[in-house]
């Protein structure tokens, strides 16, 4: 068996969302996998069940402009109605190392 010089290798309980909704000018359909962690100082875990892509998402994250087109292969439209229903779901950043 072949040796690893791991980084870290941890265990947590997280919690996972999964919402399903249709944009209203895209009629895009959005299968979300939201998962809450203790890592990532408080961002969210974003799957796109149906392409599988994932990111690591905060409020700086929807601010920032082109990310969401660009990690989940959006129109500028389709991102725009997910950074809408986001913006709902993402918390403030927690930086507990402080």
């Amino acid at each position: 068996m072949a040796e690893f010089d791991l980084l870290y290798d941890s265990q947590e309980d997280t919690r996972t969302r999964f919402v399903c909704f249709v944009g209203d000018n895209s009629m895009h359909r959005f299968d979300l996998a939201i998962t809450s962690t203790n890592r990532f100082y408080g961002k969210k875990l974003i799957t796109d069940l149906q392409s599988g892509r994932t990111a690591v998402i905060g409020p700086d994250d929807l601010d920032e402009e082109g990310y969401l087109e660009h990690v989940y292969k959006l129109t500028e439209e389709e991102a725009a109605e997910l950074t809408n229903f986001l913006s709902m779901v993402v918390g403030t950043i927690n930086f507990t190392d402080l």
